[in-house]
């Protein structure tokens, strides 16, 4: 691997490194799931929910509070079926509570 001594731009990184071109493609991935679901989302929650990692056909969704994660709880599977619907797939949604940083 050649050592570079100048800064090149993240993509250009992620392109040129396996393992960041799979870490990139799995956040975009992550990201189209949560795009596509967004309007399924009751507005109040929107913005207490971010996409998390995909791992084996199963997502997970970063939530900032218990009481979002009960909700979500509840529409995980029409969300899932929508996503199927979409061709998206994914075997299971799983629902994460962020902790919080003091």
């Amino acid at each position: 691997m050649q050592r570079r001594h100048h800064p090149i731009p993240l993509q250009q990184a992620a392109q040129e490194s396996p393992t960041f071109a799979l870490l990139a493609s799995r956040v975009r991935e992550s990201s189209a799931r949560l795009l596509a679901i967004r309007g399924l989302l009751p507005a109040p929650l929107r913005a207490s929910v971010q996409a998390g990692p995909i791992e084996e056909g199963s997502w997970c969704l970063l939530v900032s509070s218990n009481a979002v994660a009960a909700k979500l709880r509840q529409l995980t599977p029409a969300l899932q079926a929508h996503l199927n619907q979409k061709g998206l797939q994914v075997n299971a949604i799983r629902i994460k509570v962020q902790n919080r940083s003091l």
